[in-house]
């Protein structure tokens, strides 16, 4: 009976972290040594993005009439978890840089506000920049016209007072 509450406290967390979810990525974590699955842990902690190690069926048993269902298919071998609550792109795009490094980690697929992107796909999205990078170059590029239009100014004024 104990055996049977540890399993359902481990679906309760997994449903947990799910709860607030607005991207998963599922990766087979295989052959990674202790070091290099510290520091991809730090990365990914470092952009506030969990990654966890669960049994399958457990995951499967959490997901199981939610949104993420549909990534029940990709869940079997070593299976980790990436979840994030606020950069969508940060758990796919540091998975994604940190496997083009380490051979032994590969992205499987994912979900990000309720869409289903399989492994070619969530690469595809591990090239986004990040939400910070985004609004520098926007606030870059409406910066850009307006500072070219104060500089034509003040050369008109400078011509005129002369």
């Amino acid at each position: 009976m104990a055996k049977v509450n540890t399993k359902q406290s481990i679906v309760d967390e997994i449903k947990e972290l799910l709860k607030e979810a607005k991207a998963v990525v599922l990766a087979d974590y295989r052959g990674l040594t202790v070091g290099e699955d510290t520091a991809l842990r730090k990365s990914l902690r470092e952009s506030k993005v969990s990654y966890k190690v669960y049994k399958n069926t457990l995951l499967k048993l959490a997901i199981q009439g939610t949104e993420f269902e549909s990534l029940s298919d990709d869940l079997s071998g070593p299976t980790a978890i990436a979840v994030a609550q606020e950069d969508i792109s940060a758990p796919a795009r540091i998975l994604h840089d940190f496997a083009k490094q380490n051979e032994n980690l590969s992205l499987k697929s994912g979900m990000i506000d309720g869409v289903h992107y399989d492994q070619d796909q969530i690469k595809k999205i591990a090239t986004i920049p990040s939400r910070e990078v985004l609004l520098s170059k926007l606030l870059g590029s409406l910066q850009s016209p307006i500072a070219n239009l104060a500089r034509v100014l003040d050369q008109i004024a400078k011509a005129k007072e002369a």
